[in-house]
């Protein structure tokens, strides 16, 4: 049982099955002791808060990066939009409220620092490098691809490059996140540590 769980946290929106999230908290714990930890598509936090748990236990922080605008699937008329993050005085996708208000429920606002841009923009003039980077951004393959070219390198040496939503098969899911998987392998800047449902975890080595 992972320390500090805020009650409900199942009921919080999010596409991470609890053996996924308990992975990722494990790695949190063991990669931020290296260096703080990034986010790539916070959504309503639900990863987030297994994420700055790990966090606050070594003593680290997590910077949580997503422009809360909702990825191409979140969009209207879209398989997994949610009508009620929907901003219709603004006509747009908005889940930064019910992330912030999350995450301030588990009492992590002292660990969690919200980016909340796109990957490109924000990686421009970064330099801070990390123990992990779990990437779980937009699911295009240009998404993807920007969100693994703009942070795999910040990665410290030993440190891990997470990756979710791998599949092999088309017929169960998308195949821009298992791409940006085989292109960290290939890059022969990291190794494969384990994989957890469709949740990978990579080593830099």
């Amino acid at each position: 049982m992972i320390a500090g769980l805020p009650p409900g946290i199942e009921s919080i929106r999010g596409f991470l099955a609890t053996a996924e999230a308990e992975a990722l908290h494990g790695r949190a714990l063991e990669a931020s002791a290296l260096g703080p930890v990034l986010e790539i598509g916070s959504y309503c936090g639900k990863s987030t808060i297994y994420l700055g748990l790990a966090c606050r236990e070594s003593g680290s922080t997590l910077f949580a990066l997503d422009h809360h605008r909702g990825s191409e699937e979140h969009q209207p008329g879209e398989f997994f939009h949610d009508p009620e993050l929907f901003d219709a005085d603004e006509g747009v996708m908005d889940s930064f409220r019910a992330f912030r208000s999350n995450i301030s429920a588990a009492n992590l606002d002292d660990v969690v620092v919200p980016l909340v841009s796109d990957s490109e923009t924000t990686a421009r003039h970064w330099r801070t490098p990390f123990g992990m980077v779990f990437i779980d951004g937009g699911h295009s393959l240009d998404a993807a691809i920007t969100d693994y070219r703009c942070w795999a390198t910040h990665v410290l040496r030993g440190g891990i490059l997470a990756i979710h939503d791998l599949f092999e098969d088309a017929s169960e899911g998308g195949q821009a996140p298992y791409a940006i998987y085989r292109m960290a392998l290939a890059s022969g800047l990291f190794t494969e540590l384990e994989r957890v449902d469709s949740l990978g975890f990579l080593k830099r080595l």
